[in-house]
């Protein structure tokens, strides 16, 4: 799930930038480039935690822009098949429901969601048992398992389950009011 791994990358700065304080604004420039991104390989980019080697730079031809290469440590989130994660439902209908956890975004079939459970339409769709006592609807938390993951050059998707012992709802807020 979470990993501590060492990356790399080429920062581009301008010159102006150059002087007492170079270190400071490549640092800056590349938690705003990194942070927040996925990279099919690593997974999604949750924090930087400190930068082991910033390399001679290149200047670029032209343009007076110099590229640093810049060897950092980061925390990376990478989902895999069979892991069980809380996520929070953003979205019912029909087919099924989709969850996310964190930066991931999982879909559960209608297949993959228990027999007793049957889907209500309405202005807050939603999956309810027989007896009412437990409700999917969205902003519930739940507890699910990958089944699988896609991964692209920029993002990962997920297919789970609550369809197994101990998965399902956590928290319902409609069982508040």
């Amino acid at each position: 799930m979470f990993f501590h791994i060492v990356l790399e990358r080429k920062i581009q700065l301008h010159p102006r930038y150059f002087g007492p304080h170079l270190r400071e604004k490549l640092v800056s420039k590349l938690m705003k480039e990194v942070e927040g991104t996925c990279s099919g390989r690593h997974g999604f980019v949750v924090a930087i935690t400190g930068v082991e080697d910033i390399g001679k730079g290149l200047i670029r031809e032209g343009t007076g822009f110099v590229t640093f290469p810049v060897k950092y440590q980061c925390v990376v989130f990478r989902p895999f098949k069979g892991e069980i994660l809380e996520a929070v439902v953003t979205m019912v209908n029909k087919m099924g429901f989709f969850a996310e956890a964190g930066p991931v975004q999982i879909f559960v079939s209608n297949h993959l969601i228990p027999d007793d459970m049957e889907y209500q339409a309405g202005d807050m769709p939603n999956y309810t048992t027989s007896d009412g006592s437990v409700k999917i609807q969205k902003d519930s938390e739940v507890r699910l398992k990958i089944m699988g993951t896609r991964v692209d050059a920029t993002e990962i998707f997920c297919i789970g389950t609550i369809k197994d012992d101990f998965l399902g709802v956590i928290s319902d807020p409609g069982a508040a009011s």
